[in-house]
């Protein structure tokens, strides 16, 4: 039995084609076989003619495999196969958050010569599924290990046309998802989240600029202006030595990124509030809740935060000698428990408008954690002074100097007339801060609990630079160019998004769903009468995260050539 079909053509010229299911009988006066048909199915450009026959086909395959079909017929063979329920997973995300729509709004009335959105979808969904460069994205990825529709025909060059194309529209992009998000997820913004880090090159020579230290990004990219991005500076992942750029990122309470700038790497913390302070009221966010840490602090950041009725919440440093360690750690009160490894006590500095709202933060299991780390520490240095006191090794030796250099011991060490000395007075002043961190705000309807439990939130950011340096692998960069570094990065937050919000969905990290659910395939068969592009059934681990994100499993036929 098969599919037939037959033309007919009408009077005004126009042909119609009729499906029908026929087989073929031998007639044995005529001595050959004719076709005789069973069922006539109806007009071929009839939409429920077509769904009816998919619901027909759908059916024959869960009582024959692709497997049996081959064995019986050698004319059908396996060409190739590939992973296939992520890449599902995350285009679905990406059309829900309406991200194609709009990637083509931008693109509208462009010719490029290729499909935008899909060259961009490609480019976040490689972050997300096998990160790497660019150059293996197309060469390798795209051609070898996965299979996306409408990119089989990308060529390299497209892919970084694709990168120009955000950088350009990347404002307009970013607050129009934004906006979608919020409002299809529901987002909590009255809290937001900011935090920095730093991301160094494997690159000598700094960039520099020209006279005025600005470089031109290229045409295609909007011909933008920036400051001379690569730069040495203070590095949070230990390496000052290599030039390195300052990544901004600002996520809501659950995690999702609202906006992320980037800085040159000589910039410091304290002085990038501002300018996200003034993109973020842009995004009518004037009212939410700025948290940030103690890198942030500063007298000018607390009044441009406040401006027009902006209200913060902010981890103070306490070891500079100033307001919070000596008037607000030494001012005696009882903590109140609101956990078991968190306990909070107000204290309220001034008086009138003036006054300075802190909430005192105890942790005892990380005070006893610190407690012991110290201990530790100074049995170690116990063992080695008595080791250089046996050696006589006394003034400027090497061991003297690497260990008074040390940040490992450097700080319970001191200089006295008979060489060094384990300093138990510094050791006293430590032990003042074991498991203790301060808070500040200016928003009076915030309780010290709320001051406590709403800076505790911070490791949202925390995570989600994890996730950027680890599994999407935002680095090492491989662009030169100030608009594809910026460009890189943001497709990388694109891909975090995605992550996000499936990770959510399923309550689980997005390495142990992607492990589920590229346990489905798509397979490439081979016939006489065509190709078939096949997917396999979802296992009942990948159905149930299908399940969870609410996405439909993918048809069992993706195409017939």
């Amino acid at each position: 039995m098969y599919l037939r079909q037959s033309k007919q053509k009408r009077a005004d010229g126009r042909e119609i084609t009729y499906l029908q299911l026929a087989e073929n009988v031998w007639d044995a006066t005529k001595g050959r076989s004719q076709a005789q048909i069973v069922f006539n199915c109806g007009r071929a450009d009839d939409p429920e003619v077509i769904e009816r026959l998919r619901r027909l086909a759908k059916s024959i395959l869960r009582r024959c495999s692709p497997e049996a079909i081959v064995a019986d017929d050698p004319g059908w063979r396996l060409v190739c196969a590939w992973p296939y329920g992520d890449v599902h997973a995350l285009e679905a995300v990406w059309q829900r958050l309406g991200i194609d729509a709009i990637v083509r709004a931008q693109a509208h009335g462009r010719r490029f010569g290729f499909e935008m959105e899909r060259a961009l979808f490609a480019l976040v969904a490689n972050r997300a599924c096998a990160p790497a460069s660019k150059l293996y994205c197309h060469e390798q990825w795209l051609k070898e290990d996965v299979h996306i529709e409408g990119t089989q025909a990308l060529a390299l060059h497209q892919l970084y046309r694709a990168m120009d194309f955000l950088e350009a529209n990347k404002a307009a992009i970013e607050q129009a998802i934004f906006f979608q998000v919020a409002d299809l997820l529901s987002l909590d913004v009255e809290i937001v989240f900011y935090d920095t880090t730093s991301l160094h090159f494997e690159i000598d020579d700094e960039d520099n600029g020209d006279a005025d230290g600005l470089m031109r990004g290229s045409v295609a990219a909007g011909a933008k202006r920036y400051v001379a991005p690569r730069k040495r500076g203070y590095s949070k992942n230990g390496r000052g030595d290599a030039p390195q750029i300052v990544v901004g990122l600002a996520v809501t309470r659950d995690g999702f990124p609202v906006r992320h700038w980037v800085f040159p790497g000589n910039t410091v913390d304290v002085t990038t509030v501002a300018q996200v302070k003034e993109d973020l009221k842009g995004w009518q966010l004037t009212r939410c809740l700025f948290v940030g840490d103690a890198g942030m602090v500063s007298q000018a950041n607390f009044q441009a935060l406040a401006k027009g009725g902006g209200k913060y919440l902010m981890a103070m440093p306490m070891r500079r000698g100033d307001e919070v360690t000596e008037a607000v750690l030494s001012r005696p009160g009882r903590y109140r428990k609101i956990a078991d490894n968190l306990e909070v006590k107000e204290v309220v500095v001034g008086d009138g408008e003036r006054r300075r709202r802190y909430a005192v933060c105890f942790n005892p299991q990380e005070a006893h954690r610190q407690r012991a780390y110290r201990d530790e520490r100074i049995r170690e240095l116990e063992a080695e002074l008595a080791c250089l006191a046996d050696q006589d090794e006394g003034g400027h030796s090497k061991r003297v100097c690497a260990l008074r250099s040390s940040a490992r011991y450097g700080r319970f060490l001191k200089e006295t007339k008979r060489g060094l000395a384990i300093d138990r007075q510094a050791i006293a002043e430590l032990e003042r801060f074991d498991g203790k961190f301060v808070v500040h705000s200016n928003d009076d309807t915030l309780t010290a609990e709320d001051m406590a439990l709403g800076y505790k939130q911070q490791q949202r950011v925390e995570e989600a630079w994890r996730t950027m340096k680890g599994g999407l692998r935002m680095r090492p960069v491989f662009h030169w160019a100030p608009h594809r570094i910026h460009a890189h990065i943001a497709i990388t937050v694109l891909s975090l998004l995605l992550e996000r919000v499936i990770e959510h969905a399923c309550q689980d990290t997005w390495r142990n769903v992607r492990d589920d659910l590229k346990r489905i395939q798509l397979a490439q068969l081979s016939s006489p009468n065509g190709t078939v592009w096949q997917v396999t059934e979802p296992t009942a681990e990948a159905a149930n995260r299908l399940k969870a994100l609410k996405i439909k499993p993918p048809p069992a036929v993706l195409r017939l050539d």
